[in-house]
């Protein structure tokens, strides 16, 4: 297949390849091809976990110092990118469990209001920002599924595979999840489908 025919995410491999390629033969500069695809997405990642940007931004450049060193240990039996996002999600882990984010209880996150015919973008906004608040309250172990899965809109399988889990525990997780914010907000999910958007805002459905 030439580089042309190539969808983007089977070019982002074969670079991702390349790259590591060129490091591991002594080129280290090599690396900066690496971090300039994915440090926007590592950065996002580490924001959905702390919601703090400077927190994600120091995050995010360990990650990417701890993938330099470990560069060796990937084994090639999964993409790059996503041995990358589970070393990522594995020092991201770590790391708030030494220094936890200020969270609020699940039971305390306030309930969006009703929107306002007039002020229906702001009061999505605020709904949404109301959900985010009550997700990252959620026990860490559903907190992280519905981080990855929604927010950080990876499919099933690649989510598992940065929690080395299984799919099915995976998917479990997120159900239970779920029930715990609908059973938080019980009206969120009406008034938001009826405005055309999931109560998590993504669409997805596990």
């Amino acid at each position: 297949m030439t580089a042309a025919l190539k969808t983007p995410s089977e070019r982002t491999a074969s670079e991702d390849l390349a790259d590591v390629d060129r490091v591991l033969a002594g080129d280290v500069q090599a690396f900066e091809g690496i971090v300039r695809r994915w440090q926007r997405p590592i950065v996002n990642m580490a924001w959905r976990y702390c919601r703090d940007r400077s927190r994600a931004e120091d995050l995010a450049q360990e990650a990417f110092l701890r993938a330099w060193r470990a560069l060796a240990q990937w084994r090639r039996e999964s993409s790059f990118s996503t041995w990358l996002f589970a070393l990522a999600a594995n020092l991201f882990r770590s790391e708030l469990k030494r220094f936890p984010t200020v969270t609020v209880p699940l039971d305390t996150a306030p309930e969006p209001s009703r929107p306002a015919a007039q002020h229906h973008a702001m009061e999505m906004q605020n709904s949404s920002e109301s959900v985010r608040r009550a997700v990252l309250a959620l026990p860490a172990r559903y907190r992280e599924p519905v981080i990855l899965y929604y927010f950080h809109e990876m499919d099933l399988g690649s989510a598992a595979r940065t929690m080395g889990l299984p799919e099915g525990t995976l998917k479990a997780r997120l159900s239970r999840a779920r029930a715990l914010l609908q059973r938080r907000f019980p009206h969120l999910e009406a008034e938001q489908a009826a405005m055309g958007i999931s109560v998590l805002n993504t669409g997805k459905e596990a």
